[in-house]
């Protein structure tokens, strides 16, 4: 079974993954690797990760996502405000809408991811002005705890996600 890992990564982070999901997998599968593009459609499983942006992926993969008609897609993401399995769930339906309604959806897998030091510089500025801010304190927290992320736990169980994926372990593989 072929397969491409199509990556949009902004910080870093997405590509990380990427890299761990590619070394996972048997390379001699592999007919793509890289940013979106039509190459990628030549596989017959496309790993498509992204970074969010907004509550969904960035525009170059929500330009690719609607070409998948067809095609097996399992979705990986990183978000920086993460660590709930709701929000990633939720982020994970919002980028799966994107797919063609002859795509069949394999399933999807996020982790968190760290942020650029300017979001930090945000809180603390807001912190700053109003110390009881307790919405501050708690992004704060989570920007801290995301300084480690992707960590090496993230990365083997995004290894395990693409292997249980191409080998068609699929959770109920299901079409959209």
């Amino acid at each position: 079974m072929t397969y491409s890992i199509v990556t949009s990564s902004k910080t870093g982070n997405t590509q990380a993954v990427a890299d761990a999901i590619a070394a996972a997998l048997p390379p001699e599968g592999c007919v793509y690797r890289g940013a979106p593009a039509p190459e990628a459609l030549d596989a017959d499983v496309i790993f498509a990760g992204f970074w969010t942006d907004k509550g969904t992926c960035a525009q170059d993969m929500a330009g690719f996502l609607p070409l998948c008609g067809g095609k097996k897609v399992a979705l990986f993401g990183t978000a920086g405000f993460g660590g709930d399995p709701d929000y990633f769930n939720m982020l994970l339906e919002n980028v799966k809408k994107l797919l063609p309604s002859d795509a069949v959806y394999l399933g999807g897998w996020m982790c968190q991811g760290r942020m650029p030091g300017s979001v930090r510089a945000r809180f603390a500025a807001q912190l700053e002005q109003d110390p009881e801010n307790a919405n501050a304190k708690r992004m704060l927290e989570n920007f801290d705890r995301a300084l480690s992320h992707p960590d090496e736990a993230d990365l083997a169980a995004a290894a395990f996600f693409s292997n249980g994926k191409l080998a068609g372990e699929t959770i109920a593989a299901e079409s959209l």
